[in-house]
Order: structure tokens, then sequence, then C-alpha cells
């Protein structure tokens, strides 16, 4: 082969001209071109229309004896983004996938690149496993990783953001003694804590769990609903992390035997802010902190974004603008109650509507709302809280959850005489809840003339844009709920697929599923002549209200979500 000696080709080109992918000459020129870039090579075939990405990749790994892995499925959250120096990535163009005791697993382009391969194993000290991905997603992947906080932030804020902000102007006094100064102060963990938090941002995550074991530390982020391990920072770290924390949440640094909850702000601008709630729980290895991410801007959405039907969105619009009454919001935890009664409460917001609010605690905060916190050690009650409120002329209250008889009661007594209540309870569906307000103790007819409306709720995670049809055997969606007439095949099931946008998962974002229950006069009466909640739920399928799993079947029709999704979370 007689090769320009002013053109040095690789490993890999010389592998497709001797395997007839590729001439000499179109060898040397892609060369030349694109000789100071990383992969350039790779990416001039690719321009060129020599050979595609795809191609060279299925050709590397074939030809050099390496795996083949399709980028797209890898979740980026468990990506070591500091096993590998960010110039070494940046050089090589080369990810590291994970790491696993003495091995690290590497992506690249071109596994022909010794040089690449040495210098990674100098660097780590560790044993490199490669595998061959496409180029062009490589770049992209690499690209996406490589770029700052900073600079991740001023595209989603527009503006610079000041690391310095996360720490509170009060916080400061917080901190007595110059040894927990000099525990909490150290800038690594500092930065550490911040980039956590940012990325759990950005990711849309809602928790962030920071969880001491005996031989190992782990972080991991709850998004979607599903919890997702994200780092693994050294164990002797467990304390640092746990007092920074504490000292931003205004907690108390000294006490590590009982579970303490506080609240922090991070600042990302000057128009955005974003509040955490966190929780300090000792455990057997360390303090386990949990940090609820809780984002104002998730009550602004309005309603059109929970996933209400039309005719559920009418109903609950025409609930929330009566004069009195009750609305009932019910779920498990986790279940979306407290965006969809802000989202109400944010509707009610004028400034000829007096708001008052007790929570457990305030978990999104919005101006023109009187929020309180219940405090129970110091007698601050949901029922002290509520008698306070009906002397501070209130037009609508919102009651965090009713969990016992006492609360029921002036919750009732308030939407009887000319207040519109909001409150919350724990139970599965709506039918169910009026059984439970009257095996707390409260009088059927009580029920029947205060409560106007229940809501039910659940939330399923969305299909991702690169969702699928789907074959279901029909005998599978007559199991799940769906009647005959409903599969007149003008419809088709999606299902997830997995892309660089839903990180492999095949979902993105999630939707609500709601059953809406006004209270007619037939369902009062029910109540009244003490019926229960199976002959309440007969009534209400009369009158046409959907059940969660039909208005979870209906999300299926639409294509919103997948059938496996829906049978998951309205479990029957």
């Amino acid at each position: 082969m007689a090769a320009n000696p002013q053109t040095a080709l690789s490993g890999l080109a010389r592998a497709l001209i001797q395997h007839g992918r590729l001439s000499e000459a179109d060898a040397v020129a892609c060369t030349k071109s694109a000789a100071a870039v990383p992969n350039g090579f790779i990416l001039e075939l690719a321009q060129r229309k020599l050979l595609t990405a795809k191609a060279v990749a299925w050709f590397a790994a074939e030809t050099f004896g390496y795996p083949l892995l399709d980028i797209a499925s890898v979740d980026r959250a468990s990506i070591p983004r500091d096993a590998i120096d960010r110039k070494l990535m940046a050089k090589h163009q080369v990810v590291a996938l994970g790491k696993r005791q003495n091995r690290l697993t590497v992506a690249t382009a071109d596994p022909s690149n010794m040089r690449a391969l040495d210098e990674i194993r100098f660097q780590t000290g560790m044993q490199v496993d490669l595998i061959v991905v496409e180029a062009d997603r490589l770049a992209r992947l690499a690209e996406s990783l490589s770029e700052s906080t900073e600079d991740t932030l001023k595209e989603l804020t527009g503006e610079e953001f000041d690391m310095d902000l996360l720490q509170d102007q009060e916080v400061a006094e917080q901190t007595t003694t110059d040894d927990a100064s000099q525990e909490v102060d150290d800038a690594p963990v500092v930065k550490f804590i911040q980039k956590v938090l940012i990325d759990a941002i950005n990711e849309g995550a809602s928790d962030i769990h920071f969880e001491p074991y005996e031989k190992y530390y782990r972080i991991r982020v709850r998004t979607d609903g599903i919890l997702r391990e994200i780092a693994q920072p050294p164990l002797i770290l467990k304390e640092k992390i746990a007092a920074r924390i504490k000292v931003i949440s205004r907690l108390d640094i000294s006490e590590k035997r009982i579970p303490q909850d506080g609240r922090m702000k991070l600042v990302l601008s000057k128009n955005k802010s974003i509040d955490f709630r966190v929780s300090s729980l000792p455990t057997l290895h360390g303090e386990k902190i949990v940090m609820r991410i809780l984002d104002a801007s998730s009550a602004m959405l309005g309603v059109d974004a929970l996933g209400y039907e039309p005719d559920q969105k009418k109903q609950l619009l025409d609930a929330i603008e009566r004069p009195y009454g009750m609305i009932l919001v019910t779920g498990p935890t986790g279940s979306g109650k407290t965006v969809s009664l802000y989202t109400c409460l944010n509707i009610l917001n004028k400034p000829g509507v007096n708001i008052s609010t007790a929570e457990d605690p305030a978990e999104i905060n919005l101006a023109g709302i009187n929020q309180v916190n219940v405090n129970d050690k110091a007698g601050l009650t949901f029922a002290a809280s509520l008698r306070a409120f009906l002397r501070q002329d209130p037009d609508v209250i919102m009651v965090g959850e009713i969990r016992d008889l006492e609360t029921a009661e002036i919750s009732i007594k308030a939407a009887q005489t000319g207040h519109l209540v909001l409150s919350t309870l724990h139970t599965n569906d709506a039918p169910t809840t009026l059984e439970r307000l009257r095996n707390m103790g409260v009088a059927p007819f009580n029920i029947a003339s205060s409560v106007i409306l229940i809501t039910a709720q659940r939330l399923a995670r969305r299909l991702c844009t690169c969702k699928q049809p789907v074959d279901i055997p029909i005998e599978a969606l007559l199991g799940a709920g769906f009647s005959g007439d409903e599969l007149d095949g003008s419809w088709r099931p999606y299902g997830p697929v997995g892309c660089e946008r839903c990180k492999g998962s095949g979902y993105k974002g999630r939707l609500g599923i709601y059953q809406v229950m006004p209270i007619s006069e037939e369902i009062a009466h029910i109540i009244m002549t003490n019926g229960n909640s199976m002959d309440i739920a007969a009534q209400a399928q009369r009158e046409g209200v959907r059940d969660l799993r039909q208005s979870g079947l209906l999300k299926v029709k639409q294509g919103a979500t997948s059938l496996e999704e829906v049978l998951a979370t309205t479990n029957e």
C-alpha cells in the first residue's frame, strides 16, 4: 500500500482499505480533511456519503472483535461522568459508560486507536473494556456530558447562574462552632451537591435520595416515578454531605439521633428558584437524606396540562366556581394531589378572593395565598388552623389532609357555612372516599350536604415520541377492560421503544389518570341511606363517571401511554 507519507492513516482506515470498503485515495482525503477533529475521519466519510457512521460502527465491531452498542439505550444518569478526565474525553471522543471494580467500560467509534486506550489506562489505572458505537451519536453524547453546569442553566433560564446563591443568607447563622464551619465549608463537597441538585432539576426529578450503607454511599433520583442511581461518592464523604445539606436546610447538624425536616431554596436566576423539602433520617450507617423538589411552576401549568378529559375538566371547573361546598382529591402518596389542588387554587387566586391553606408542610409557595404550616408539637394542628381561618373572613380554604374526625367536622362546617373547602384523603377511588368519611364518624347527612365533587387520581408515565404501535392480542385487551365495541380497528395501542431523549426507557414525563365524580342527588341519597361504596360506584357508572381503569384505557386509545403502564398504575 503506497500511502502518502504526509498522511498517517489510522488502523480503521487501513482496515477499510484492506477489506475493499474504501479506496486509498478517499481514505487519505478524509484523513487530511478532518485530521484535527476527534473521530473526524469517520464523520468525514459520512459527510462525503462514502460510508455512514452506522456502517463504520458495524464494520469496526466485526473487524476488531468488540461488541456493538446502540448508545441511545444508555441511561445517561448512570454514566460515571468523572471516570475519564474531560480533556481526555474530548481529545479522543470517548465516553466511560460503566465502572465495576477495576474495570472501566468505554464507548469509542474507533477501536483501533491504541493511543487513546493507553492514555485511558494510564489516567484511570484501570483495565479498559471497549464497546463500539456510532461516531455521530457518540459525539453528541460526549458534548452533552462535557458542557458545564453553568452553560446548561444559562441555556435553560437565559441568565447566568450564581453558584453562591445556594447558600441562603440566613443559613450562616445556623453554624455556631468552628468545627461545624470547617466540616461544611469543603468546597468540593459544596460543588458536588450543587451539581447533583441541578442535574436532578434538569432531568425533571421529583426526589433525591442520599443513602449511606456499610460499604458504600449512593445517590438516587426519582424521575417519572422510577428511582435511578446517579452516583456513588466515596463513603468517607457521607458526613460532610449530610452536614452541608442540613446547614442549608436550617437543620441542627449536631443532632443525628432523631429525624428532622427542613426546607431550602436554590436560586437559579433572578426570575427562577426551586424549593426543596428536606428530610433526614438516622439509619444504621448514617443519616439518609431525601430532598423533595418543589417547583412552583408546576402549579402554573394550568388545568389543561394535568391530563383531564374535556368532560372531567368541565366538571372540575364547575365545582371550583361554586361559592361553597367541599372538593376532595384522593390518591396515594406521589399521585399528584398537591399539584391538582394548587392548580385549582391558582385559578381561584384573584384580588377579590381570600384564600387560606393549612399544610404539612406547604410545598409550593404562591403569592396572594395565606399559607400556614401546621405544627403539632406547638399545638398548631389542622383543626386549630381551620378554627383560626374561620375568624379570618375566608372565601376559600385548603386543608392539606383530612386525618381525623375533628378536622373533617370543622371542614364540613366551613363548607356548609358559605366557604369553598379543598382537601385530600388517602383512599383508592372516589366512591370509597365517602365511605371513609362515614367510618371516621362524620354523619351521613353532613357528607351529603357538603361534598360536591371527588376526584381520584394516579400518575402514569407518558410514552416518548419514539413510541411505536404494538400488537396486543384481543383477549388481553378485553381482559384489561376494553369493550368489544371499542376494538373496532380504528386505533392501535402504542408501546415504549427507547431513544436518546427518553434515555432508553421509552417514557418521558407523566400524565394524570382521573376519576371525577360529582355528587348527584342520587349519590347523595345513597349516602343518606347508608349505602356502601359499591352502591355509590354502581350509580356513578350509570351517570357516566369513568373509573380509574376506564380513564387509563382512554389514554391508551389516545396513544398517550402504554397498556402495561395503565395496568400497573390502576391495579384492581
